[in-house]
C-alpha cells in the first residue's frame, strides 16, 4: 500500500508478515544473532524487501548494514528508508539522481503507549492529536508519532544532527481515499533549521499518509535538487 505515496523514481517493496524465503548475508546473519525469532524475523524480512527495491532499480543483491543511528548503509548512488511494525515490513528505494533523501514509518493503528503522546507533541499537536480521528478507527496520537518518526528518518542521514520531538511541529490534512480510506498529507516545521547540502536551509518536510489494514504509514521524500550542487 506504501506505493500509492510515492513519487515518481521511488520503489517500493513491502510485506504483510515473514518472507520465509528471506535470506541474510552472514555480515547481517551476525547482528542479530543473539536475539529473539521475532526481531530475526523482521531484520530479514524488511532486508528482502530492501533487496526486491535494489532489483527493481536494476541493481544487484546487497547486505544492508546500520551505521550511525542504525541509518541503513545503501549502495553508492541509492537513498532509501525501512521500516517495520506488527504485520508489516517495507522498505523504499532510490536513486539519488531523482530523490536527495527518503523517510518511511509505519506503525499499527492503535493507541500509544500511556504517557507517550505527551513525551513527543507541541502544545498544539497535542490537542489536535486528542480531539479525535478522522473516521471511526484511526489513531491521530499514533499518525503524529508516525509522522515524527519520518522526520527524522529524513532528517538524521541528510544533516548528520540530532532531531528532538518536539522539534518538529506538524499539520495534517485529511481527504478520504478509495473504499472511505483515512489518508492525506502533512508539512513538518523544523524548529531549529540547519542549511542542508546545498546551502538552503532546511526549514520544513512535506509528506502523505494513509491508513489501511490496521496500519498507519507515512513518507516523506526530498526532490534531487537538493544536494545537486554537491556533484
Amino acid at each position: 500500500m506504501i506505493e500509492e505515496l510515492l513519487p515518481e523514481g521511488a520503489v517500493a517493496s513491502e510485506a504483510f508478515g515473514p518472507d520465509g524465503s528471506a535470506l541474510l548475508y552472514p555480515e547481517e546473519a551476525a547482528l542479530v544473532a543473539m536475539t529473539t525469532d521475532l526481531r530475526r524475523e523482521e531484520f530479514a524480512t524488511v532486508r528482502a524487501c530492501a533487496r526486491r527495491a535494489l532489483a527493481a532499480l536494476g541493481l544487484p543483491s546487497a547486505p544492508v548494514l546500520p551505521g550511525v543511528r542504525n541509518v541503513p548503509q545503501w549502495p553508492d548512488g541509492v537513498v532509501g528508508s525501512m521500516t517495520h511494525c506488527a504485520h508489516y515490513r517495507a522498505a523504499v528505494l532510490a536513486r539519488d539522481t531523482d530523490l536527495a533523501m527518503i523517510g518511511i514509518d509505519a506503525e499499527p493503528d492503535l493507541p500509544l503507549p500511556e504517557g507517550v503522546l505527551e513525551s513527543i507533541a507541541l502544545p498544539r499537536e497535542l490537542a489536535w492529536a486528542r480531539s479525535g480521528g478522522y473516521g471511526s478507527s484511526l489513531r491521530r496520537d499514533r499518525l503524529l508519532f508516525s509522522a515524527k518518526e519520518a522526520v527524522y528518518k529524513t532528517w538524521y542521514p541528510l544533516l548528520g544532527t540530532e532531531l528532538d520531538f518536539d522539534d518538529a511541529d506538524i499539520t495534517f490534512r485529511h481527504e478520504v481515499g478509495p473504499n472511505g480510506r483515512p489518508q492525506g498529507t502533512f508539512t513538518a516545521r523544523i524548529l531549529r533549521p540547519l542549511p542542508g547540502p546545498d546551502g538552503r536551509p532546511v526549514d520544513r518536510f512535506t509528506g502523505r499518509w494513509l491508513s489501511d489494514r490496521g496500519i498507519i504509514v507515512t513518507v516523506i521524500t526530498l526532490p534531487a535538487y537538493r544536494v545537486a550542487t554537491t556533484r
